[in-house]
């Protein structure tokens, strides 16, 4: 029985700035892709501060440090999921958040109104799971006050909903809202 959903946050609940980034300047170079890797796994992890990533991936691209900073953090907060998760799922079902993270951005992406609609949020910087580690999936359903079994995950990454499903949880690749709502449904119906 679902009894918590939980949305990661960058490709799902907001756009994420630091992928076409990673695209755009480190496709070409497979060496200055792992290096810009490890740095926002680094950073993720809570090993490494977000100054530090954000100026080492300028460095890394060649990029003056403020342009590199504006488009890593060009993050479009989606309004319209939001308000389906407020008012469809809210009410009826624990809601959690949990993302790869290296440093709390909920106050800059999300009103005080829309941080309440989560009962629970894990963000890797601060627990030290980043995802697909097995730990960051329980211990949001640990915060969350419900087995791991009992939870829905959330997110744009294929390989993070693989691993949710390794752990017990149930999955939905998302793509889009509608496709949310479509894939989402026969998983809440068990219920």
């Amino acid at each position: 029985m679902i009894k918590a959903i939980v949305f990661d946050c960058f490709g799902v609940l907001t756009t994420d700035g630091w992928l076409p980034f990673k695209r755009k300047y480190f496709s070409h170079d497979a060496k200055l892709a792992a290096e810009a890797t490890d740095l926002n796994k680094k950073t993720d992890a809570g090993l490494a501060s977000y100054e530090d990533f954000a100026r080492g991936i300028a460095a890394l691209a060649h990029a003056p440090y403020e342009e590199a900073k504006k488009a890593i953090e060009t993050n479009v907060t989606d309004d319209e999921l939001l308000n389906y998760i407020a008012t469809a799922l809210k009410p009826h079902y624990k809601i959690g958040m949990l993302s790869n993270a290296g440093a709390n951005w909920l106050d800059r992406l999300f009103s005080e109104e829309q941080q309440r609609i989560f009962d629970a949020v894990a963000l890797s910087y601060e627990t030290g799971f980043v995802k697909p580690a097995d730990g960051a999936y329980h211990i949001i359903a640990e915060r969350l006050g419900v087995d791991v079994t009992e939870c829905v995950l959330i997110d744009d990454q294929e390989r993070y909903c693989t691993a949710a499903r390794e752990q017990g949880m149930s999955a939905v690749w998302y793509k889009s809202l509608e496709q949310l709502k479509i894939d989402l449904s026969p998983l809440l119906k068990k219920a």
